[in-house]
């Protein structure tokens, strides 16, 4: 059964049919042909005919007429069934649409990255297939407002695969920016998604930027450190409420990094109300190495 994780993937690639062709035209820099509308279409790949096989996402691309196709597959751990089903996506999709198709395999995991983008021999002289993978190292660093306005989905892609490292403050910041490009629905599901994957200092950080931009959270972790802050944002103000769940949240950022908050920091911390200030705070709380080099 296909995993949550996996099934947020692929979400992205069917609300957003012509991502999948923006990342092989641009991370992956392959030449396609013009198309003006991206259409996607049933998941069966083969003849009604034949036996059913299902890809995870098939988009096409039109232009005057279809141009060319994309079948998605997201892959999550290794299956060596692939590389006997990949081969006949391709063909049996072929053969429908009358068109070029290629294969984009999705690999966060970096070790299936590699085992997918070996050559499969289809025993025939001359016939072999090389996956087109997109791998976390392949995955964009997304920073840029711009692309991330363009490209929501793909920052959600890009803190999936850099959201863990010691400088992901920039992606992680502009994951929160995206979120508020997409619909709540999709929101909720990539963020949970994400939100599993990090690790504890991220999950804090990213919980703390959006707490700060008011953002409704959906994850369990979420609910539980902020449940305290809302309930008390009731009695005393939201301003108030929404300070204090800031202020507890830079504090437990600085803790899951180990790093040690002496009392006056903590106090100046807990004692700020200023949520422009706690949130500039936030955005340095991931990268600073001491916790007094918030305030500089």
């Amino acid at each position: 059964m296909p995993s949550s994780k996996h099934e947020a993937i692929c979400e992205m690639f069917r609300n957003r049919p012509a991502l999948a062709a923006e990342i092989l035209g641009g991370s992956l820099g392959i030449s396609l042909p013009r198309y003006h509308e991206a259409r996607l279409r049933s998941e069966n790949v083969t003849d009604d005919r034949l036996a059913e096989l299902r890809a995870d996402a098939v988009i096409e691309y039109w232009e005057a007429s279809r141009n060319f196709a994309l079948i998605v597959e997201v892959q999550l751990d290794e299956d060596k069934d692939k590389f006997y089903s990949w081969p006949f996506y391709l063909m049996g999709l072929r053969y429908r649409l009358r068109c070029p198709v290629k294969l984009l395999v999705i690999c966060p995991p970096r070790a299936v990255a590699a085992w997918a983008s070996r050559t499969i021999d289809l025993d025939h002289p001359g016939m072999e297939l090389t996956p087109i993978v997109l791998g976390p190292d392949r995955i964009p660093q997304v920073i840029e407002p711009d692309e991330v306005a363009r490209t929501p989905e793909l920052a959600v892609l890009s803190a999936l695969a850099h959201g863990g490292r010691p400088d992901s403050g920039k992606t992680l910041d502009s994951l929160v920016d995206a979120y508020g490009v997409l619909d709540s629905d999709h929101r909720a599901l990539y963020h949970d998604v994400v939100s599993a994957v990090l690790p504890q200092a991220a999950r804090l950080y990213l919980e703390t930027m959006m707490k700060l931009k008011g953002y409704e959270y959906q994850s369990d972790f979420a609910r539980h450190y902020y449940g305290e802050g809302k309930a008390e944002g009731k009695a005393e103000g939201k301003a108030e409420g929404a300070a204090e769940g800031a202020a507890k949240m830079i504090l437990m950022v600085l803790s899951g990094r180990g790093i040690c908050v002496s009392a006056d920091v903590r106090d100046r911390i807990t004692g700020c109300t200023d949520l422009a200030q706690l949130e500039a705070w936030a955005q340095r709380a991931g990268v600073v190495a001491t916790a007094v080099e918030l305030f500089d």
